[in-house]
């Protein structure tokens, strides 16, 4: 890494070239938002959004404060950059880099628990926001709060600090009911139908396993003052390399070690049910609706689930990237029948939105050679993300009497994934997953059980799919396919 160039920070602005649009960060500069999992798609989208809306309203106090859950890599890289850091975005028409400003901390929440618990109950917040990733809300296979996990048992205990996402949000919205008991509004932004009404549950699942006498009044309390719209996010956000932090030191004059790549497209869609004031997203070209289902639908099963299409039959045959799995007829066809075929099919249009075009741009976006999307990256924690992505998509089509071919073939994909452990060219595949140990006993035996063993795994599969004389053969076709032509 070259050191020698100064490092972005706000006493190093001025010295950025010319022409880079850098985020305004105004004298009246206040938290306003707390954010739980500040990772790269959180930099890339919401505090985006966030800062443009503060651009437009006039106003610098709707600031964040990002909670880190595990890593304090954040915080090491924004840290000593004052919050400030890069997006760098890429197409064919070229490649540019903006300044963002909105975050004005980082906490690690493993370090500095009480921080977090006070920034949340602070009566100048009004906004908790969440990106955790699917594993991170530690659900049990029916949807409910995983009350036997032992990060859970050890917040429910409440002996020490918080460890899981959901516990630090409710131990810091008790402590706002203990201090003033401000409404506030709870908005997860991760990839779950239904993300408001699931983490609205999960607070619920908490505070009921709490003692009666802890539990019911804050489970009063949440119910009159706490709001959980749904929302709907999108935008490609790949893992940062070293030759796009060079790339973007020529394009700012400056360091950045907290830079995050991105698509130029970029969407959100938030229901219209805050507890009290939220930043003018609106104005920044987030659409505002009464319900956010038919958008989440269509981007959960056409957009991600033909991404994981893509990321399973791409690192099988050996792609290193979406885009050069994009490149391969046979991939490409694919992706466009799941969509067109499987998909489309159990969708209900929202009213604004041309489901011909959107199809068409997905397939564009994931073409993007400049983003090297890594297929191994996409790919991780598919026993959280098949359920949400694929496995509503067939089990739609199998209630109308069709097979769900496609859909089928990118669950076979992962089976296969995950079973041969290797790509077409010898290349190790890690299996990034929570239940990684229980996939790789499942997985493990002759490949003629593999289907059978696979669809056992009942956290992935429930009863009226592994029952599916239609659907284990659709998979048992497509496993076929994959071991004979990787």
């Amino acid at each position: 890494m070259t050191t020698d160039v100064p490092r972005i920070s706000g006493a190093t602005l001025g010295r950025i070239a010319p022409g880079v649009h850098i985020g305004t960060r105004r004298p009246d500069a206040a938290v306003g938002i707390v954010h739980l999992g500040i990772g790269a798609f959180h930099r890339a989208h919401q505090a985006v959004y966030t800062e443009e809306a503060m651009a437009a309203e006039g106003v610098g106090h709707w600031g964040i404060c990002g909670v880190t859950q595990r890593s304090r890599a954040v915080v090491d890289q924004l840290g000593p950059q004052d919050g400030f850091y890069g997006v760098l975005e890429g197409s064919d028409d070229g490649v540019s880099v903006r300044v963002v400003g909105s975050v004005l901390e980082v906490v690690p929440a493993g370090e500095q628990p009480e921080l977090v618990q006070s920034r949340i109950a602070d009566e100048a917040v009004r906004v908790v926001t969440l990106t955790v990733t699917e594993k991170g809300y530690r659900r049990d296979p029916s949807g409910s709060l995983a009350l036997r996990d032992a990060g859970v048992q050890a917040d429910l205990a409440g002996t020490g600090a918080p460890v899981t996402a959901i516990g630090r949000l409710v131990r810091g919205l008790q402590e706002r009911n203990r201090r003033h008991g401000a409404a506030i509004t709870v908005l997860s932004c991760d990839n779950l139908v239904g993300n408001g009404e699931v983490v609205r549950g999960l607070v619920a699942d908490f505070c009921a396993a709490l003692p009666s006498a802890e539990g019911e009044p804050l489970r009063e309390w949440v119910a009159s003052s706490v709001s959980f719209p749904s929302s709907m996010v999108d935008r490609i956000v790949p893992a940062t390399t070293d030759d796009d932090r060079a790339q973007a030191r020529q394009l700012l004059g400056v360091r950045d070690d907290g830079l995050v790549v991105a698509e130029p497209f970029r969407q959100w869609v938030i229901e219209d049910d805050f507890a009290g004031p939220v930043p003018a997203w609106h104005r920044a070209g987030a659409i505002l609706t009464a319900d956010v289902a038919p958008y989440e639908a269509v981007k959960l099963r056409l957009l991600n689930a033909t991404h994981s299409l893509l990321a399973y039959t791409g690192a099988l045959a050996g792609y290193t990237t979406i885009a050069e799995a994009m490149r391969d007829d046979r991939l490409s066809a694919a992706a466009t029948a799941l969509m067109a075929q499987d998909a489309l099919p159990t969708l209900t249009r929202p009213d604004d939105l041309d489901l011909a075009d959107y199809q068409q741009s997905v397939l564009a976006r994931f073409a993007n050679p400049v983003l090297r999307h890594r297929t191994t990256q996409v790919a991780m924690d598919g026993s959280q993300k098949l359920p949400v992505r694929l496995l509503g998509t067939v089990r739609d089509r199998l209630r109308a009497g069709a097979e769900p071919r496609w859909a089928a073939l990118a669950v076979a994909a992962w089976m296969v994934y995950v079973a041969r452990e290797r790509d077409a060219l010898g290349r190790p595949l890690p299996l990034d997953d929570p239940l990684a140990d229980r996939l790789r006993t499942a997985a493990a035996g002759p490949e003629s059980g593999l289907v059978e063993r696979m669809l056992a795994v009942q956290e992935v599969f429930d009863p009226e799919l592994r029952d599916s004389t239609v659907f284990r053969g659709l998979i048992a076709e497509g496993v076929k396919e994959l071991l004979v032509t990787r």
